[in-house]
């Protein structure tokens, strides 16, 4: 009997160790860094270069190609297949058993190794915790063949302002990164894109083709709801915006190769010069549950889609991500990349301004506010396939909707950096003053960053006096003659709600103590936030 559990124990060690695995191999330097930065121009285009001059950032070593003798040198080892580079985080998606694997840590360039299945890491915690059934928020959408239009949602972020100042997206590129783009070429709603040269290339790094119209329809949807246009039916948030489409997510299985798969594209679309980076994808759960993910992993430095997130808006690039679906699960926050500190992290409401039901919640697990925006992802306005117009819900279709309205705005505002166009986009949302992990910062108002508060109403609004001793008074649009007032605290606690009208507009704020305070301004058809300094 001894003998028998001997050999099965052998047995199963064997098979364990035959296993094919998924793991990064990371390098130690790259050794002829200097060669590239001392002629920038064979890593990068000329418009990343200029991406880079106009935010004041430096190149680096991140933007040195992974040495190309290392890279040989791991794929002539036995047993290996590499499956993705990564220039920013020097390292290599591989896959082999874990004896191939575990066999480069005697090469002398590796400084590391690390397996997906975190339980094969010496260094690893054990994955004891819950394992989630969430998986890639795209494959969660629902149709609906309801025929409308998109006006609600450009108009609920006050779009249509920036519109009307010809702040349509032109001179800005946006790269999608999704699961495909099948008949983007044919489809109507997107003739004027195709017309006009505005898909300006992509690739599919999962086939590792140059047809990128191929792949899950999933992609084409996405794209729609930026540039998408068909008269009385559907016209997208960025309409004379560019566009790279890259295939990074294969849609029948789920493995982590599609975040290095990722971070690849994040790459190109750098190097390309990309001003937007919009993914309708997240990531927690895959097939084989040793790779799956846990909510403490969503800390903003774990993923490695999340680290590749974050060195993207280090070059200068604002990343927007979905923040999933799973609000109603047992699991209900946010994936990856959305728990990147810096990634523009978008939600759903319906078009009332209700937080879907399925939309992921925050915080991250380091305790960040997340998500940070929303948009409509309820009967979002779209076209499939086909080109016909549709609505479909989940955050996989208000993320592109932000996205898009992110081009128009940084448009009509070249000069700003990413981070200033960030803050810009959360100071104007409608919870800024007390956000909170279900609506974030709340809804943008793109109108109110020109000044232009709608096209309804007038932009006149002031606050005064401010400093202000005993009371406060709002002077703002005729055609507003009720407004709700809020005060809150530094901390977002609400410390005074009053209704006031252009005929009664004082609010005392006697009762406070020195110091700084948020209000938020609620009328027909403008919505203001600010700081108020009681003395």
């Amino acid at each position: 009997m001894k003998h028998i559990f001997t050999f099965t124990l052998l047995l199963f060690s064997l098979v364990m160790f035959s296993q094919e695995e998924d793991a990064w191999v990371y390098f130690k330097d790259k050794p002829n860094a200097q060669l590239f930065l001392n002629k920038p121009s064979d890593m990068l285009s000329q418009r990343s270069l200029d991406r880079r001059t106009n935010q004041n950032i430096a190149l680096n070593s991140t933007d040195v190609p992974v040495e190309k003798t290392y890279i040989n040198q791991v794929k002539a080892s036995a047993g290996i297949k590499i499956m993705a580079h990564s220039k920013w985080l020097n390292a290599l998606h591989i896959r082999g058993t874990q004896i191939n694997i575990q066999a480069l840590k005697s090469l002398s360039f590796v400084d590391k190794v690390v397996f997906a299945n975190k339980a094969l890491n010496t260094t690893a915690k054990k994955v004891n915790e819950n394992l989630v059934t969430q998986t890639n928020d795209k494959l969660k959408t629902t149709v609906d063949y309801a025929y409308g239009n998109s006006a609600n949602q450009i108009q609920m972020l006050n779009g249509q302002a920036l519109h009307k100042q010809n702040y349509t997206g032109a001179g800005k590129i946006i790269a999608v990164l999704d699961g495909g783009f099948p008949n983007v070429n044919t489809a109507e709603p997107f003739k004027k894109l195709i017309d006009n040269h505005q898909i300006l290339g992509g690739y599919d790094f999962v086939s590792k083709s140059e047809n990128f119209y191929t792949g899950d329809n999933h992609g084409t949807m996405v794209l729609s709801t930026m540039g998408g246009y068909k008269e009385n039916a559907l016209i997208g948030t960025a309409p004379d915006a560019s566009y790279y489409l890259f295939i990074t997510e294969y849609d029948p299985t789920e493995n982590p190769v599609e975040e290095s798969n990722w971070v690849e594209a994040a790459e190109k679309a750098d190097s390309l010069g990309v001003d937007i980076i919009t993914t309708s994808l997240g990531y927690f759960e895959y097939d084989n549950v040793n790779y799956s993910h846990t909510y403490s992993d969503m800390n903003g430095t774990t993923n490695f889609i999340s680290r590749g997130a974050e060195i993207a808006f280090s070059k200068g690039i604002i990343v927007v991500a979905s923040a999933g679906n799973e609000g109603t699960t047992s699991e209900p926050h946010i994936g990856a990349p959305a728990d990147a500190v810096s990634v523009l992290t978008v939600g759903s409401v319906t078009s009332a301004k209700v937080k879907s039901g399925f939309s992921s919640i925050g915080p991250s697990f380091d305790g960040r506010i997340k998500p940070d925006i929303m948009a409509q992802g309820t009967a979002a306005v779209v076209s499939d396939v086909n080109g016909n117009i549709v609505t479909t819900n989940g955050t996989s279709f208000s993320c592109p909707i932000i996205a898009g309205m992110i081009a128009c705005l940084w448009q009509a505002y070249p000069s700003k950096t990413n981070k200033e166009i960030r803050q810009m986009i959360l100071e104007s949302s409608d919870k800024f003053a007390a956000p909170n992990n279900n609506y974030g910062y709340g809804i943008p108002n793109f109108g109110s960053t020109l000044g232009v508060e709608s096209f309804q109403v007038l932009s006149h609004f002031s606050v005064f006096p401010n400093p202000a001793k005993t009371f406060v008074s709002f002077s703002f649009s005729n055609e507003n003659y009720n407004a709700l007032v809020s005060i809150y605290s530094v901390l977002g606690q609400k410390l005074i709600e009053k209704k006031i009208t252009n005929q009664n507009p004082i609010l005392s704020v006697e009762a406070l103590d020195s110091g700084l305070y948020f209000y938020t301004f609620d009328a027909e058809g403008l919505h203001k936030t600010g700081k108020i300094i009681k003395q």
